[in-house]
């Protein structure tokens, strides 16, 4: 596969149109199908984000203000590692998984074959813009699929690197990287893609399904929501406070599964508040805007939406801002109810809502109010009951006891939203099985004849009523 004639962006819609008619050729042709195809493509993948993950950690602290850990945590180093993964596992996940037969279609035997859908559209979205490009092309790659790369017009330092990598690793006619903005976005979903894989908000998810649906076209959105944060009395709170500051305010908290507000037993709130406050102060000293581990966020329009939630009367830490520098600091706001601004819709930013409850009805009735269903549901506490009662009665794409967002980083576990937080899930197996084509096939046997099903059929139901009871 010739590398070298992808040295320029696709932008016009003639471009746009050529490129996924020639990744359809190419699919046909069976080249990306093979085993060895795949691991080969992952190998050079996994060489070339090792090559530039330094360029990669500036272009994110460019456009994001991210600190290099939380790059290499949650961007680079989490691609390589999925790879690696990837590599590991691959040839287990591509053989066929043999199934039960049932009587009526014995003798014979039964299998699931895992084929590729075929041309894949990714579209990439501001917050991850390293990882959220490069997760879903893995496990197209893996599953033996070509794809075209939409990444988003915010991060354009992150997207001039990821354009580098793609174009120097892979031909136009298998990888390719598009440029743009809404209009190149509005061509490419007029095209036919056999599976749009697609990560953003709610409002957006629905244009890219209702775009898909006049091709027929299946999707997966990997979408956002409020996800509530529980702290239960019997809370190891030390432990709650150190997990929900570092995952809610990692980048920012520009992160699809960040907590996004805490519902705290009304019997430990005072306690929950004081450490919440003292461990903000910990991690980011007194005046965060000096601190080199937060980031900050994308763009002038996200920065005044996200102060315009925030209500300084309830602020007990934080709430500070800066225009010119887009810093928010991370702020708690205390005795929030569900007619606060900051409750009406993902806040996707580093301001944290804090709700008492006194018993578990209350939680369910809290989060049943609340725009879309969660992305995830975190709990603190030590009581295996309560855990499994929040589990089984709230419905959520994934969830955590004891933690926030690490069940995203489990690749041996699917992710994904449920409802309006998404449809579908990937990671690991997963991925491979999103970008795959679940076959059934079955078997039947030659060495003898049985004419259950076969016309003249007599009194045969009788028989068959047997069968099938």
């Amino acid at each position: 596969m010739d590398t070298d004639n992808q040295t320029s962006t696709v932008t016009t819609e003639k471009e746009i149109i050529d490129i996924v008619a020639k990744q359809h050729e190419y699919f046909k042709s069976g080249a990306t199908k093979s085993y060895q195809s795949r691991i080969d493509n992952l190998k050079k993948l996994k060489s070339a984000l090792i090559k530039y993950e330094g360029e990669m950690h500036a272009a994110l602290k460019q456009d994001l203000g991210k600190p290099e850990f939380e790059s290499f945590l949650s961007e680079t180093g989490f691609c390589v590692h999925d790879i690696s993964t990837t590599l590991s596992k691959l040839k287990g996940w591509m053989k066929p998984k043999f199934k039960l037969t049932s009587l009526l279609t014995q003798p014979g035997t039964s299998r699931v074959v895992y084929s590729p859908l075929g041309v894949n559209l990714i579209i990439a979205p501001y917050n991850y813009p390293v990882m959220l490009t490069f997760a879903p092309l893995i496990a197209a790659i893996a599953a033996g699929n070509t794809a075209v790369i939409k990444t988003s017009e915010l991060t354009p330092a992150c997207s001039a690197i990821i354009r580098k990598i793609i174009n120097e690793t892979f031909a136009a006619e298998y990888i390719v990287h598009i440029e743009g903005e809404v209009n190149e976005t509005t061509i490419l979903l007029q095209q036919k893609f056999e599976h749009i894989f697609f990560t953003g908000s709610p409002r957006v998810g629905s244009i890219i399904m209702a775009a898909a649906a006049k091709n027929l076209t299946p999707v997966t959105l990997e979408l956002g929501g409020k996800s509530p944060c529980i702290v239960h009395q019997d809370a190891k709170l030390d432990i709650a406070v150190n997990r929900i500051v570092s995952s809610k305010f990692l980048n920012a908290a520009q992160t699809c599964v960040a907590p996004d507000y805490v519902l705290v037993h009304k019997a430990v709130k005072e306690e929950f508040l004081s450490k919440l406050k003292d461990r903000i102060i910990t991690v980011y000293g007194e005046d965060a805007s000096t601190s080199p581990d937060f980031a900050r966020i994308i763009s002038d329009n996200h920065f005044q939406r996200i102060c315009g939630l925030i209500d300084q009367q309830k602020v007990t830490v934080g709430g500070q801002s800066n225009a010119e520098t887009r810093f928010i600091a991370p702020t708690v706001m205390r005795d929030v109810t569900l007619t606060d601004k900051i409750m009406s819709d993902e806040i996707f930013g580093p301001v944290l809502p804090v709700l008492e409850y006194d018993d578990i009805d209350e939680i369910y009735s809290i989060v049943d109010q609340l725009p879309h269903h969660p992305l995830a549901c975190y709990i603190f506490s030590e009581d295996s009951n309560f855990q499994k009662e929040i589990v089984n009665n709230i419905q959520s794409g994934g969830a955590c006891i004891n933690n926030c967002i690490f069940h995203a980083a489990n690749h041996h576990i699917p992710f994904g939203g449920v409802g309006e937080s998404g449809m579908g899930a990937y990671h690991g197996f997963d991925g491979f099985e999103c970008f795959s084509h679940k076959k059934g096939v079955l078997k039947t046997a030659t060495w003898i004849e049985i004419p259950l099903t076969y016309a003249p059929y007599g009194n045969k139901i009788n028989l068959l009523r047997k069968i099938m009871k």
